[in-house]
């Protein structure tokens, strides 16, 4: 049986790429409640924003560590398997992604360590600024990985010379036409993955009554966030979707199901799409709707699939699907937020055992709805790496086989589903614990953290003034 390097180039990478996307989307929401938390805490000294910020840094810890060792390879396939494509693009990826290295990772790497290790050890100003400079890193950091990725998307400032990217404008090419909208776009899912991953640990803890003050006050917090972001991100993929048909309308066509481009577009709830056929097998929807989400008339015209050759075409049954999963989900996490605001006016919202129960069913929700957004993003786009310019046919290394994909494929499932273990054990062993509830030994850290520096006493001071007295001997 000959074994396609192509696809299994291709599922290699997605696989790669949809497991470690889950782990950025939630720490980069979660640095930035981590330094909210340490910024509360050093305004009111109050414990409970302590106990929160030390638990809520232990969780971060173990997923940023996934998070860096299931990415770290993905820049190694870019050579492996899709050496053509690096060696054309090489002009923009290599210095969009040099730049994320340094002006992220290493922000990252060296105020980490302050956040993690500095505790008791530096006053809790500089604790603050580490875990700000933290979450700054993590928003940086997606800046250029989004810009990379959105130019693929929506190329813009390049020319062609002898089959290679040259820039001719990097403003234009940084800040592509879609940039700013899928910025925005993960920028908020970030926020509501913490939001919801956040609410249904401090519910779970609600449930068994354990350091209820302070998880109240992270329910409470996290309830007014999803209120706020659930609608806003309903507004803003809207407007990432009215970019998506200006620039690449054969994906939006697929999302819809849409085959033949046509005025008063039904929006479909279910279809059975069949490419084979260029038509749905069975379809329901409400008439008119497709047209007016997208052009805002009912008479506005909507692409259809067919308006390319089939080998352009995306493979639309898996696009329709997993804009339906992401869509549903989001007016899911939309009514829960409303469900939390309808209880609040009520007084029960920390009393409501069923509520708490459906919070912690939830945590799972936005990294499902990360990745369907994900693959709608990159399935939408086959069968072009670069769109339009390049496909995946052409960006592929020329000496690679298919036993070749398919051995490094099972290795990396292999390796990923072991990381993917050990952090979800270390993980459950960090929310089983909980945070620190011994309210002495809170109250001792406290004063600790707010003396200045040359006053804060550590076991490292007494080894110096061991080996002074020994000197001086």
């Amino acid at each position: 049986m000959d074994l396609d390097p192509l696809l299994l180039s291709r599922l290699q990478f997605a696989f790669v790429v949809s497991f470690h996307a889950i782990f950025p989307v939630f720490t980069i929401g979660l640095a930035s409640y981590i330094a909210v938390l340490h910024g509360l805490f050093y305004k009111t000294e109050n414990p409970a924003w302590d106990r929160l910020a030390l638990f809520w840094t232990k969780v971060f810890a173990v997923v940023f560590g996934m998070g860096v060792v299931s990415g770290i390879v993905m820049s190694f396939q870019f050579g492996t398997n899709w050496s053509n494509f690096s060696y054309a693009t090489a002009n923009f990826l290599g210095p969009v992604l040099s730049y994320e290295v340094v002006t992220a990772f290493f922000l990252e790497a060296a105020f980490l360590g302050v956040l993690l290790f500095g505790r008791n050890k530096v006053p809790e100003g500089v604790h603050l600024f580490a875990a700000i400079m933290v979450a700054i890193g993590t928003f940086i950091s997606s800046f250029w990985i989004l810009s990379a990725n959105s130019w693929m998307q929506t190329p813009a400032g390049f020319e062609m010379i002898d089959g290679r990217f040259h820039i001719v404008s990097w403003t234009e090419a940084i800040f592509n036409p879609s940039f700013w909208y899928r910025f925005t776009h993960m920028g908020l899912a970030s926020f509501l993955t913490g939001g919801f991953v956040v609410a249904g640990v401090s519910a779970w803890f609600l449930l068994r009554n354990r350091d209820v003050e302070a998880n109240k006050k992270a329910l409470s917090m996290c309830l007014w966030l999803l209120l706020i972001l659930t609608p806003a991100q309903a507004v803003v993929g809207d407007f990432h979707g009215l970019n998506t048909l200006e620039h690449q309308p054969t994906k939006v066509a697929a999302m819809e199901g849409n085959w033949e481009t046509s005025t008063n577009v039904p929006l479909l709830l279910f279809a059975i799409p069949d490419s084979e056929s260029q038509s749905n097998l069975f379809e329901i929807g409400i008439p008119n709707l497709a047209s007016i989400v997208l052009t805002h008339s009912a008479e506005g015209e909507v692409p259809g699939i067919s308006a390319v050759p089939e080998d352009e075409q995306p493979p639309v049954a898996i696009v329709f699907w997993s804009f339906r999963i992401m869509v549903g989900l989001g007016f899911l996490m939309i009514g829960v937020a409303l469900a939390g605001l309808f209880l609040r006016r009520k007084g029960r919202v920390f009393e409501s055992p069923l509520f708490h129960k459906v919070l912690v069913g939830m945590i799972a929700s936005p990294f499902v709805a990360v990745l369907a957004g994900w693959i709608v993003t990159e399935a939408g786009r086959a069968p072009w790496l670069v769109y339009g310019v390049m496909s995946h046919a052409e960006g592929l290394t020329p000496s690679l086989t298919g036993g070749m994909a398919l051995f490094t494929l099972i290795g990396y499932v292999g390796v990923y589903s072991v990381v993917f273990l050990v952090g979800a054990y270390y993980l459950s062993r960090v929310v089983r614990n909980g945070m620190l509830e011994e309210p002495a030994e809170v109250e001792g850290e406290v004063e600790r953290a707010k003396r200045p520096l040359s006053a804060a006493h550590t076991p490292f001071d007494d080894d110096m003034d061991d080996s002074i007295e020994g000197a001086k001997a």
